[in-house]
């Protein structure tokens, strides 16, 4: 299953119906286009298309874009606290695009430790890829993947946001202040992604 957030609405693309607010059975190549043009053009919030071969649709669904693949973490304290950042007025994870030649391992802690300003962040594993979907100013459609990563950091807090990346805030958030501060005002794939990171938490 893919979750893909297009303008902050959600595109699911599975196997089977999962009974969104709108459905459409995967005939051809037209089917995503059409998908698109509903979430991008509609009220529909959600949409869903379900067909038995799903990586046969997901690379169909990819050829509609140019693909741009980026890594991030989820960032721990010793007191069990996640490290945000803010950009633009909204609360985000550290996170940036892979350079040529970087695994997705040493780009996410590059771009942690560049807009976090912290040092000897630990990598513990890989937690999952969200999508999200966006247009260039010359109108090219983008869809950006990015990779996370589960980290650790148990060393002296040096956190000062990278401000020539828009970055004016790093904080420290526990679980009570992400559910008052950060969910309200950040974006529908960082939601998924803290929450898929609790539910492994959990298990």
């Amino acid at each position: 299953m893919y979750k893909v957030f297009v303008n902050e609405k959600k595109l699911l693309v599975s196997k089977h119906p999962e009974h969104l607010e709108k459905e459409l059975r995967y005939e051809s190549f037209t089917t995503l286009e059409m998908a698109l043009d509903i979430l991008e053009n509609t009220s529909v919030k959600e949409l869903n298309v379900f067909g038995e071969n799903i990586e046969e649709i997901w690379k169909e669904f990819e050829k509609l874009f140019r693909i741009i693949e980026a890594a991030g973490g989820l960032v721990s304290n010793p007191q069990g606290e996640l490290l945000f950042i803010k950009r633009l007025g909204k609360w985000d994870l550290p996170k940036g695009k892979m350079e040529k030649g970087e695994s997705r391992e040493e780009s996410a802690i590059r771009e942690i430790e560049e807009e976090t300003g912290l040092k000897d962040v630990e990598l513990v594993k890989f937690i999952n890829t969200t999508y999200h979907i966006y247009i260039e100013r010359n109108g090219e459609k983008i869809l950006k993947c990015t990779h996370w990563f589960e980290m650790n950091f148990n060393g002296e807090d040096t956190s000062k946001p990278q401000i020539e990346e828009g970055i004016t805030e790093v904080a420290w958030k526990n679980t009570a202040q992400i559910e008052d501060e950060v969910f309200p005002s950040t974006f529908q794939n960082i939601k998924l992604i803290v929450n898929d990171f609790w539910n492994l938490k959990l298990k």
